[in-house]
């Protein structure tokens, strides 16, 4: 069960009844039905016609690919009959994302029937599809516990009830009918206990499915047509979980997996699977030597290491050049404030649950911030503002502090401190656009920069809870969408996924393995000038509000280096390795002339160390490959006599032999400078 049944108005039925998404289909019967495909094409179909019909008739491979369709914009099951005065039907496939998602919520339901046969008195809660799998969450009779060896057992019940070919049958229920049906389960009992029973005529209506009535379980579906469509899918591990991610009430079992349409697509995402492991920032961080979580300090607070501090202040450096070139001027601002100053930007109102508790101090109560913003409109508000004065480009790396739980946190990438690469810009109303379009170009060039050529945008929209006035949101929207097309990036929309307080675009990069990662973030904000009585006279003499765009291109530091580290595995591209180049002597009387290469690339200001050769230089070789250094130079006796180095370039087929010491001093020096994103 993937989340709430949806719910069915009940009451007198007709003779024919027809359901379909959240509605009844009531119409006289028809001897056929007018069938709109995505295309624009029609077919006509004999009334009473399912779903899979619409499939069957346009072809054999489409019918064997199907799992569900979508029927006037609604998800239903292939066994769906149609509505009889026609409608627009979109067959899903197993291998879009759509039909993926219903493979794996019908394999979520195997694995819930498979755990409830092997540990009988077994409770179940909810099990939903989720980003490239599924979970299920369970409790144990007798307070037992889930062990890794037992998914091998598990998986095995679950590929014979895979075997068995059971149909996902639908069945509508009323909420009594639903309560009576579920009573040994105290999880469906509440769910459905939470269904207005003044929904319909009869008290609202739940949905489920049942396996050949061997299994049922709550659902709103759809599902395949039955168990045999599934079998490409894995179990992965165990984990404990809160009834409802509530930490004061149960704590469940959580089984996860994958599922896929092919065994071919699983085998392509366990292998990516594996990859990510070995690219995973937390494992690479410590074996590089680049920053660690001390205990001492608490979750989601990192160190950097001289290492990893050498990487974070290159990134910093770049970013610090380029805003001086693009108008921006720098600010500082503290680490903590008082309470008025959250209750003027609308943080305590919107936002308190992600801020750290307050303390009390010489009677004022004080926050530690959760985002520069508010102090960044103290700055503005610090003096009368000409239109001549903008646009006000404000750029900050500010530390920010957010209280995230726990079972959230993930190393640099979902952390409680982190710095920010923060702007806030106000402009005029007609320098919006052109503000906008020049940051979407600021934001490709900084992900080239560093590695990233696979981009996409997300338009993020008004949410539910939002302040400010609608027509305000259309016009920042409006705004950003512009922006978007005007740079030729491709975009999505996001519905309801903005802050509460700006529409925004998130720009998604791809990385090495193909994963999406979110990165930058541009929001334009009509809200905050007027909380904070922000203003600028015209060119009419007249006070007018700015407008502010908020934007972010690291998004954080600390995470655009955690996803740097997993893009490149840890082998930095020479401008931001922490050793760029390492010298070794083929023997210890090589050491004098090593040391002094290792010098001139400091002199250069290049990043360069030596190692004595008092180890055979086969091992020395291998240490610093697995320290992932772009360059390892080797001084032989030919190489003392001529001035030359042998370069063992990473990644490379082999060593070149004798080049000139100042030649590769040229080579590096122009890498470094130009930010070549290999090397």
């Amino acid at each position: 069960m993937g989340g709430a049944p949806a719910l069915r108005p009940s009451g007198a039925t007709p003779a024919l009844v027809w359901r379909v998404g959240a509605a009844d289909y009531s119409r006289p019967v028809m001897s056929t039905l007018t069938v709109t495909l995505p295309d624009g094409s029609t077919r006509e179909m004999p009334a009473g016609s399912t779903a899979g019909d619409v499939a069957a008739s346009i072809g054999r491979g489409l019918a064997k690919a199907a799992v569900a369709a979508e029927v006037n914009g609604a998800e239903v099951d292939l066994s769906s009959p149609l509505p009889p005065e026609g409608c627009e039907v979109a067959i899903i496939t197993a291998n879009s994302p759509k039909g993926r998602h219903i493979l794996r919520h019908s394999t979520a339901h195997v694995l819930a029937q498979a755990v409830l046969q092997l540990w009988p008195g077994a409770k179940f809660a909810i099990g939903p599809p989720i980003e490239n799998g599924f979970y299920y969450d369970f409790d144990l009779p007798g307070g037992a516990s889930f062990s890794d060896d037992d998914l091998d057992r598990i998986e095995a019940r679950m590929r014979e009830i895979v075997g068995e070919d059971q149909p996902f049958e639908r069945e509508e229920l009323t909420r009594d009918e639903g309560l009576a049906m579920f009573a040994d389960q105290p999880y469906k009992i509440e769910i459905i206990a939470g269904v207005d029973p003044d929904e319909g005529a009869a008290g609202g209506s739940v949905s489920a499915y049942r396996n050949t009535g061997r299994f049922v379980d709550l659902c709103r579906g759809p599902h395949v047509p039955s168990t045999s469509r599934l079998g490409s899918f894995k179990l992965t591990r165990v984990a404990g979980a809160y009834w409802r991610g509530d930490e004061h009430k149960a704590q469940l079992q959580r089984i996860y997996g994958t599922a896929w349409e092919s065994d071919k697509a699983l085998a392509e995402h366990l292998k990516q699977v594996e990859e990510a492991e070995k690219r995973d920032h937390r494992r690479l961080g410590v074996e590089l030597d680049l920053f660690h979580f001390p205990s001492e300090i608490g979750g989601g607070l990192a160190v950097f290491h001289p290492k990893g501090g050498l990487i974070r202040k290159a990134m910093e450096d770049y970013s610090r050049t380029e805003h001086e070139a693009g108008g921006y001027e720098f600010v500082y601002t503290p680490h903590l404030a008082k309470s008025t100053l959250f209750e003027t930007s609308g943080h305590l109102q919107w936002y308190a649950e992600g801020m750290y508790p307050p303390m009390e101090m010489e009677g004022a109560t004080y926050y530690p911030k959760p985002m520069n913003c508010p102090m960044h409109m103290l700055i503005y508000r610090s003096q009368q503002r000409s239109y001549r004065d903008l646009p006000l480009r404000l750029f900050e790396l500010g530390t920010v502090y957010r209280f995230e739980r726990s079972g959230v946190l993930h190393g640099l990438l979902r952390a409680r401190g982190f710095t920010q690469d923060d702007s806030h810009i106000f402009c005029t109303p007609d320098q919006l656009e052109s503000e906008l379009a020049s940051l979407l170009a600021f934001v490709i060039r900084l992900l080239r920069t560093f590695g990233f050529e696979d981009f996409e945008a997300e338009l993020a929209t008004r949410p539910e809870k939002y302040v400010g006035d609608p027509a305000e949101w259309d016009i920042a929207t409006e705004a950003l969408r512009l922006a978007l097309e005007s740079a030729e990036v491709p975009y999505v929309v996001a519905e309801g996924e903005g802050a509460f307080y700006a529409p925004k675009i998130d720009v998604h990069i791809r990385d090495a393995i193909g994963r999406r990662w979110q990165m930058s973030t541009l929001q334009v904000d009509f809200q905050l000038a007027p909380r904070f009585d922000l203003e600028f006279t015209g060119a009419d003499n007249a006070r007018h509000r700015p407008y502010i765009i908020h934007r972010a291109l690291f998004g954080s530091v600390e995470r655009f280096f955690g996803v740097l580290v997993e893009h490149h595995a840890g082998a930095f591209p020479a401008w931001l390795a922490p050793v760029q180049a390492r010298v070794l002597g083929v023997r210890n009387d090589h050491d004098d002339t090593a040391a002094a290469v290792a010098a001139r690339l400091k002199a250069e200001g290049l990043r360069a160390d030596w190692v004595q050769g008092d180890e055979p230089l086969g091992a020395r070789i291998r240490r610093a490959k697995l320290d992932k250094l772009p360059y390892v130079l080797v001084v032989g006796d030919d190489d003392v006599a001529a001035g030359t180095v042998g370069v063992n370039a990473r990644g490379a087929d082999r060593p070149e032999r004798g080049v000139p010491v100042d030649d590769f001093v040229a080579r590096l020096r122009a890498e470094v400078d130009t930010h070549a994103a290999v090397g």
